[in-house]
């Protein structure tokens, strides 16, 4: 038996659709090139720019990154999977995250946020450009919140 990826497996290929359809109703924009669910989730685990996205628990828990948001946060899948997304932000700057999270989910997506984020290890990064968008079911249920950016330093 071989271990299935990430991207491979049936729930997050799912998840990426959901994450896919959702971003272009919100902005009108494609988040990654049309082609199948198989390959469109290959292609966005895979992308030079980050993904995450969290459910809607009472303390959101990420419930996907691809390699790049992995790399960033210098976490392994599993880790990160199992994460609750204020811990993706430093205390001091969790009131203006958890601000912007309630402007998107009012508006349905903002996409000129910036700020601080801190990895696995204490490693402080600035992210800019960053679209948050909030993602719906196959129902069109509220399934979380995503956020995607290309543009990030680190900070010493």
């Amino acid at each position: 038996m071989s271990i299935k990826l990430p991207w491979q497996q049936a729930s997050v290929i799912d998840h990426t659709q959901r994450l896919i359809r959702s971003f272009q109703h919100w902005t009108g924009k494609l988040l990654i090139a049309q082609d199948s669910p198989e390959k469109q989730a290959q292609s966005l685990f895979k992308a030079s720019f980050a993904v995450v996205s969290h459910g809607t628990e009472a303390d959101p828990i990420f419930n996907y990154a691809n390699a790049q948001a992995l790399d960033l946060w210098q976490l392994d899948w599993q880790r990160f999977t199992q994460m609750p997304s204020r811990l993706s932000a430093e205390p001091i700057v969790q009131a203006e995250r958890d601000r912007l999270l309630a402007e998107a989910k009012i508006k349905g997506y903002i996409s000129d946020y910036q700020g601080i984020r801190i990895s696995s290890i204490g490693q402080r990064f600035w992210i800019e450009n960053v679209v948050l968008w909030d993602v719906f079911d196959e129902n069109d249920q509220p399934s979380g919140q995503a956020a995607t950016f290309s543009h990030w330093r680190f900070l010493s």
